[in-house]
């Protein structure tokens, strides 16, 4: 890890001392994880997606995660309000574009997101982000993306959509104009619970609460600490049900030092000369 440019624990610590307030409108599948995931971490949930009271919400929290994962028309327009007024307000925007590109519906919703509010990071895994970028038409199915390398998609969308973009799987890789980062943490086991990438974009959103500034380094670190709670969970699991009870606890109890010493970052600078891709570990 390059301690120069991460150090997930100063920001967990961050996160533990200033509880930001994290607003999130989110499907019905993973509400509740989401938010016991927000409290594990030592941030504050709240779940408003009310038209009349999303603006008010949004304006009062450090952070908005916006998910399509089950839309409506309403749910719609209240995310943008909610992102509006999240901009107007200082607040990073995390958007968890569940399912782009598989209904046209999904894919204008999160399209519509990105033009009328200002994401500070998408986070979605690589057919999500292929569709959202116009890569759509050249990606056949889930399997068929596995072909594309999924550092240089990030790179792609984060040019395209003009924001931070994290493509996660067995590895993460996040881009933004101004470099990109690999997060090499994670077990396979997160695959097969139902709401761990959601969960991923809220601690996301936790991370951008107390690095507004800095939306790379909060999507790689949420991400780092997830891997390494994901991996101390794993240890001793009988299998998903243990694992899933598991996490909460491992996120709740992660030790910044251990933290530190165990998140897998590298680093690319944008201007790095000879580098055409992640950084050397360190």
């Amino acid at each position: 890890m390059n301690a120069d440019r991460f150090s997930p624990a100063a920001s967990l610590s961050l996160v533990r001392t200033r509880s930001p307030l994290v607003h999130q409108i989110t499907n019905y599948v993973v509400m509740n994880e989401t938010a016991n995931i927000t409290l594990a971490i030592g941030a504050s949930p709240v779940m408003a997606h009310a038209l009349d009271e999303v603006e008010e919400m949004a304006a009062a929290a450090s952070a908005l995660v916006l998910n399509i994962g089950t839309l409506s028309p309403d749910w719609v327009e209240a995310m943008v309000r909610a992102g509006r007024a999240a901009n107007a307000h200082g607040a990073p925007v995390v958007l968890d574009p569940v399912g782009a590109g598989a209904t046209r519906m999904r894919t204008e919703a999160a399209r519509r997101i990105l033009r009328e509010v200002r994401v500070a990071i998408v986070r979605a895994n690589a057919a999500e982000v292929a569709a959202l970028a116009g890569e759509a038409a050249a990606i056949r199915g889930v399997d068929a993306i596995a072909s594309a390398e999924p550092g240089a998609l990030a790179e792609r969308a984060a040019a395209a959509l003009g924001c931070t973009v994290a493509v996660t799987g067995p590895v993460d890789h996040i881009a933004s104009a101004e470099g990109s980062a690999t997060v090499s943490n994670g077990v396979a086991m997160l695959s097969r619970v139902t709401g761990t990438g959601c969960m991923s974009s809220a601690l996301c959103g936790c991370f951008a609460g107390v690095r507004s500034d800095d939306p790379l380094r909060a999507a790689a670190e949420a991400l780092a600490a997830f891997g390494v709670a994901a991996e101390h969970a794993a240890q001793g699991a009988r299998g998903p049900g243990s694992f899933h009870a598991n996490l909460y606890d491992a996120v709740a109890n992660l030790d910044p030092e251990t933290l530190d010493g165990e998140a897998r970052i590298t680093w690319a600078p944008r201007d790095a000369p000879g580098t055409g891709g992640p950084g050397a570990r360190a």
